[in-house]
């Protein structure tokens, strides 16, 4: 029976000790002495406790290797010299950062060449690779694409995100990647927030019960063939800002803190996740990232966190609100408990910088040497020293069947079904004929969302996948003429309904935001004009990452269903509209009758046009 990859050190190293051990007995004493020296340090024995190697270790490490550990580095901004030269710790691609082409293969040969470059050091210290792999390993063209998280929240199936992990793990293993910057665990409260589709719900027990996401990505042990490490994200409150504002100001008191926002952050923690990301945001003022009091007292102390904790990408410059960061920022953000700092462009003048507040004394030893502890505990965990290279036999599971059919069962799963006048649905997959109409209806770039190839998403055909109307033309009969216009035009009587896939296009953080109206674009509503028009019955499915403002034109329309994000497999959005499954999502948030109600959550009194919890079925 073959090995597991990540064991592989540990009996070449067994074999080698036996080996030297026989040898001993056979030659003069001198010998002996001479052999015993050449064996490896004990930080390279794979037989010895953990903690031992890391301690081992941190007593051969200079200064300058240990600040290195705590930088992390975008792929764009360093060359394989660097990683020798500097002795940094970590790489990351942000969103949309790929090699050239952006392949499976490709990656893992980029991986692969850092790594090498990583394990020239003297010390051999390999390096850990993050990337936002958060529905999917999204960066990478031919990935599986599944639901966002607010779809995965209308399941309530916490043992389908555990497989759903499991999936994103073994894809993201077979491009070389061991950290993966997900799940998100925040739990947002106002719609107009543009990162509202990376929440799974408005209440804390739904993200809680999804921290299953993390046993997928890690595994039984972190070194078990095609785990990765998870990170816990962003702490804590940025669901919460007022207004909605990405990287706002959260307002609220810590007793309403830590009844809302910390829960899920409490489970991920007692699943032993390996990091926790920083959020943007403030809290009452102060920007999380200079909160000693929530990182050290709070989520390493009273929570128990051993893991480590990194920045978001270049959010210690946010501390003082002026471009650029300082020496203060650096020392604020280290001495208020994070481990490792994401500074994509800027690493070489943050490693100076940290460097002359150490020896300044203004940042103690002891803290440099915990971050490196907990940063080298994970990298060891994680086998990284016994088999620091990509497991190609995890690179041809990017895209696989197996994951698609998991996204299709997901997708499936997460469709909410909102109203069905007249029983509509499900439709006939044998009727005559079908119209099909909206901007959402064949594209795969609207239907994954934002975090889809590019950060912002795009729309198009950005990867492969099955649009919403491939998956209807093949839910129908052969017989069945299904008519596809995006606008709507050429509808008449004739059709047995009109399905309309509309809502919004791709955004992410930043741009997502809605501070005004939260309605259907005009387009939308001119094609729901033409539709309804015909006097076929309207079917509409709302491609969306939030609900939209939608009370006065839903009298118009005969079914709705929430889609939400679905990723690549719409075909699963078919499987229910043409009832071979059931409807069974229910709304992980309120559904609010006007945007003028925002922010609306459940036991608020507000009037809602559906309330938390709500999803029909079919009769």
């Amino acid at each position: 029976m073959a090995h597991p990859p990540r064991r592989r050190g540990r009996l070449l190293l067994s074999a080698v000790a036996a080996l030297l051990t026989a040898v001993a007995v056979t030659v003069p004493a001198s010998m002996s002495a001479s052999a015993s020296a050449a064996i490896e340090p004990p930080y390279k024995d794979p037989d010895r406790p953990i903690q031992e190697r890391v301690e081992d270790l941190l007593g051969r490490m200079s200064l300058d290797e240990k600040i290195g550990q705590m930088t992390q580095a975008e792929r764009n901004a360093v060359t394989a010299a660097d990683l020798t030269d500097y002795r940094l710790g970590s790489l990351l691609s942000g969103g949309g950062s790929a090699p050239s082409p952006n392949t499976a293969t490709a990656w893992a040969d980029m991986y692969d060449d850092f790594q090498r470059a990583s394990m020239a050091t003297p010390l051999g210290i390999p390096m850990i690779y993050g990337v936002d792999a958060v529905h999917g390993h999204n960066n990478v063209h031919g990935a599986t694409i599944f639901p966002h998280n607010v779809g995965l929240g209308a399941t309530r199936d916490p043992a389908l995100v555990q497989q759903i992990g499991r999936a994103t793990a073994e894809e993201v293993s077979g491009t070389g990647i061991d950290w993966d910057f997900a799940p998100c665990l925040c739990v947002a409260q106002n719609d107009r927030w543009g990162r509202t589709y990376e929440s799974y719900g408005e209440k804390p027990e739904i993200a809680t019960s999804m921290t299953t996401l993390i046993t997928g990505l890690q595994g039984a042990e972190l070194n078990d063939p095609g785990s990765v490490l998870a990170t816990a994200k962003h702490y804590v409150g940025d669901g919460g800002t007022t207004g909605g504002k990405d990287q706002g100001d959260t307002e609220v008191s810590e007793a309403e803190l830590r009844a809302t926002h910390l829960p899920p952050f409490r489970e991920a923690v007692a699943r032993n996740v390996g990091s926790v990301m920083i959020s943007y945001s403030s809290w009452n003022g102060l920007k999380l990232h200079a909160h000693r009091h929530l990182i050290t007292d709070v989520l390493k102390n009273e929570l128990g966190f051993k893991g480590f904790v990194v920045s978001d990408w270049n959010a210690i410059d946010q501390i003082d609100g002026r471009p650029g960061f300082t020496a203060e920022e650096v020392r604020t953000a280290i001495n208020a408990g994070l481990d490792m700092i994401m500074v994509p462009q800027e690493w070489r003048t943050f490693i100076t910088t940290l460097k002359s507040e150490v020896e300044a004394g203004r940042v103690p030893m002891s803290r440099i040497d915990d971050a490196n502890r907990r940063i080298l505990t994970k990298k060891f965990e994680l086998g990284l020293f016994e088999n620091p290279y990509t497991d190609r036999s995890y690179t041809g599971t990017v895209g696989s069947a197996e994951h698609r059919q998991l996204a299709r069962e997901a997708v499936r799963k997460s469709q909410v079904l909102l109203k069905n006048e007249k029983d509509v649905l499900p439709l006939p997959k044998t009727a005559d004929k079908v119209f099909v109409a909206g901007k959402n209806a064949d594209d795969i770039g609207n239907q994954s969302g934002g975090w889809t190839i590019e950060w912002q998403g795009k729309s198009g055909p950005i990867t492969p996948g099955t649009t919403i109307l491939e998956g209807i033309r093949s839910a129908v009969s052969p017989a069945t003429a299904v008519t596809y216009d995006r606008n709507g035009n050429g509808i008449d009587g004739s059709y047995k309904a009109a399905i309309a896939v509309v809502g919004e296009t791709p955004y992410a953080e930043g741009k997502g935001d809605r501070p005004e109206g939260l309605g259907l674009d005009s387009e939308d509503l001119d094609t729901l004009a033409r539709l309804k028009a015909s006097g076929v019955p309207v079917v509409v499915v709302l491609v969306s990452g939030r609900p939209l403002d939608i009370a006065s034109e839903l009298p118009s329309w005969d079914a709705l269903v929430a889609a939400w994000l679905p990723g690549t497999e719409g075909n699963g959005v078919a499987d229910v509209l043409f009832g071979d499954y059931r409807p069974t999502g229910k709304l992980p948030v309120t559904w609010m009758r006007t945007a003028s109600q925002q922010p609306i959550n459940d036991g608020d009194g507000k009037e809602a046009l559906f309330p938390y919890g709500y999803g029909q079925t079919y009769s």
